[in-house]
């Protein structure tokens, strides 16, 4: 079975207070999916994209509504890796507003994922006739198997002919910069669309320039990345942040427009963007519309609670013509 798109990473379960209360306050939680790779697969399937997402999950209750959660939106899941001896991890978040920031806590050690191991997945099966492979750093920071595993899916996918984007997404409290950049560095030769931040590659790659195309510059000369994705983000306040995307390639920069976002849940708009973005790659097939779509996917998403990205092309397309930008109720 080809798909347009694969992805491979953790996905935990969500537990968040209700109301803006704190940890200490609630009585309560409310429950979502989340995980970046997920996250992906989600959005590119309710964009109308053949999508599979694989990770390895706790054989429970947990696992199967994390399953069930990707299932709704019409991700393939059959080549889950199911462990009935491990856990699923969990993330509680804490939503705050100025000057109270969000807060997150990981209970994720020793989750399913984090014991998976080279050889557990067909990737060649999986990945042949696929059109985009992707993965974030996320993956390969929870554990040396995991990392070997990433290293295996990076490989069997440019065997297969896959396009593969990659989502540096640095994580402090999962690795140090050094151990960072000891494993991206090398793969980045199977890399084809690389996501960043600029405060991510300062931090992964060590790379630095005198603005964010400098920085893009520099990556894709010195590891020949078809294109360079950085997302932008000002945070004035909490619940408002400015928000906008660029692309180099080939000496070439692609803005997007910058929108004014109100947020509800920025967790998984950066993921929401990497979708967009990957839609419009491969469907657009015109980089222009690619950052366009996934600047604009983002920015809806943003006013969504969860991680995954409830929102509709033809929502992303009308914002694209200014349709949204009117804000009254829509009867």
């Amino acid at each position: 079975m080809a798909y347009d798109v694969v992805t491979f990473g953790e996905v935990m379960l969500r537990l968040s207070p209700p109301d803006f209360m704190r940890f200490e306050q609630t009585h309560s939680f409310d429950a979502h999916a989340g995980g970046a790779e997920m996250n992906v697969a989600v959005a590119c399937a309710r964009l109308g994209l053949k999508t599979a997402y694989v990770t390895k999950l706790g054989d429970n209750s947990i696992g199967h509504f994390i399953r069930n959660k990707a299932q709704e939106h019409g991700v393939d899941t059959s080549h889950i890796v199911w462990d009935p001896e491990s856990r699923c991890g969990v993330y509680y978040v804490e939503f705050g507003a100025a000057p109270r920031a969000n807060r997150v806590i990981y209970d994720r050690k020793e989750s399913a994922i984090s014991k998976i191991k080279p050889g557990e997945v067909d990737w060649a099966s999986i990945l042949k006739g696929t059109k985009l492979f992707h993965t974030s750093g996320i993956t390969p920071a929870l554990s040396r198997s995991c990392a070997e595993a990433t290293v295996e899916a990076l490989k069997a996918a440019k065997k297969q002919g896959c396009k593969v984007s990659y989502d540096v997404n640095y994580r402090g409290k999962l690795w140090t910069p050094k151990e960072a950049q000891a494993f991206t560095e090398p793969v980045s030769e199977n890399i084809d669309i690389l996501i960043t931040t600029e405060e991510d590659t300062k931090v992964v790659y060590g790379i630095e320039g005198k603005d964010y195309e400098d920085v893009a510059r520099k990556l894709q000369d010195k590891f020949g990345f078809e294109v360079v994705v950085i997302t932008l983000r000002e945070t004035p306040s909490v619940w408002l942040n400015r928000w906008s995307v660029f692309a180099y390639s080939d000496g070439k920069i692609f803005k997007s427009p910058v929108y004014d976002v109100e947020i509800v849940d920025r967790l998984g708009a950066g993921d929401s963007c990497s979708a967009g973005f990957i839609y419009g790659h491969l469907m657009l097939k015109d980089l222009q519309k690619a950052v366009d779509f996934g600047s604009a996917f983002s920015a809806l998403k943003h006013s969504v609670p969860g991680d995954l990205a409830f929102v509709y092309k033809d929502e992303v397309e009308k914002l694209l013509k200014g349709g949204e930008r009117g804000l009254r109720i829509q009867r």
